[in-house]
């Protein structure tokens, strides 16, 4: 049995008798219910992953899976290829926003180089090269099948080694030029929608270029005709060896009962694969934020995820995640450190419906 064979065979479900204790712990705390929104939410869900009825923030790891894009050929990004190997120096030099806002909560970051087009080289650089990028989807496949497969089991691998090293929480990050083009494809595909509505700017292109970049993803569905009701097709056909790599990490965190926290567009490509691949992935997954680019609204919808952040966000990179951290952390804090009406010693709505009663 292969490694993605027994991760999707150990994804369970949620810890029910988890999360109802603490729902029912939230509706006891000295406040009325619901009146935290989000952050009520995000603990429950929290208890049911971790399996743990009042759980603790813990370690935080952001694994930034890197990789090129061969359809960079047909003009769809602003930048050069070669930005993917640059912004990996960076990151792995602590100076892109990734490092800054992953300092500022006080998460690690993990870089991978599962397909960047040129040998890297560098301290804390993970590699799992799978290929030197892929070839250009709008001429024929943008990997093989086995390919796909195999940079899925990469990011198992990092994700399983980082929770072994300590990480009680993940989250996904991505860097690649193009790779907003890939996300486009696999969006329309799975979404069965046209690329005209899940197709954004990317690196910032104008209306000249988000028309080419509509028309070389609607070329690539033509040319390699995904199956959308395989994921792994999709994948192979018009996908990116760093979201095959961010569909493992999401997959290994479900099947450890880890939680994993979704960026933006290129993640959530990332995620609707995982979901294709293992129906039961979505509820281990939590959306960090809501990126401006047109297709990440529509993977959210589908995978029932609520985003935490509404902050017109499209750098990737996992800077959403890493900004979520911190309301997840805040999440599990007011849930454990919160005092309960009795314990504060303040009425609660039961006592005022006792006294109407009376």
């Amino acid at each position: 049995m292969g490694k993605l064979d027994e991760t999707l065979q150990r994804i369970g479900k949620l810890d029910a008798e988890a999360m109802a204790a603490a729902a029912e712990r939230q509706d006891r705390l000295s406040k009325p219910k619901g009146a935290l929104g989000v952050l009520e939410i995000i603990s429950i869900k929290v208890a049911g992953i971790l399996g743990e009825p009042i759980p603790e923030p813990g370690a935080k790891t952001v694994i930034v899976m890197a990789a090129d894009h061969g359809v960079v050929e047909e003009g769809v990004s602003l930048y050069p290829a070669e930005v993917t190997a640059q912004m990996v120096h960076n990151f792995l030099s602590g100076g892109a926003a990734i490092n800054v806002l992953s300092r500022h909560v006080g998460a690690n970051v993990t870089v991978v180089d599962v397909g960047v087009a040129s040998d890297l080289a560098g301290e804390g650089l993970v590699v799992k090269k799978i290929a030197p990028g892929t070839a250009n989807m709008a001429l024929g496949p943008a990997m093989s099948r086995e390919q796909a497969v195999a940079a899925i089991e990469a990011g198992i691998e990092v994700a399983e080694a980082e929770i072994s090293h300590g990480a009680r929480f993940l989250a996904t990050g991505d860097m690649g030029i193009g790779n907003t083009t890939a996300a486009s494809a696999i969006t329309a595909c799975l979404s069965g929608l046209d690329p005209l509505e899940v197709t954004g700017r990317g690196t910032g292109i104008d209306d000249a270029g988000l028309d080419l970049k509509r028309r070389v993803i609607s070329e690539a569905l033509r040319v390699n005709c995904p199956d959308k009701n395989d994921a792994l097709d999709v994948l192979a056909k018009v996908g990116g060896l760093e979201i095959a790599g961010i569909a493992g990490v999401i997959l290994a965190a479900a099947a450890a009962k880890c939680p994993v926290v979704i960026d933006g567009f290129i993640s959530a490509a990332g995620a609707l694969v995982a979901a294709g691949l293992h129906e039961g992935a979505p509820a281990f997954m939590i959306a960090s934020h809501l990126s401006v680019e047109r297709g990440h609204g529509v993977i959210l919808e589908r995978l029932g995820l609520c985003p935490i952040i509404h902050a017109e966000m499209r750098l990737g990179e996992g800077t959403g995640a890493a900004l979520a951290f911190s309301f997840i952390d805040a999440a599990l804090k007011v849930l454990r450190e919160m005092a309960t009406f009795d314990e504060a010693g303040v009425s609660g709505p039961e006592d005022a419906l006792e006294k109407t009663q009376c």
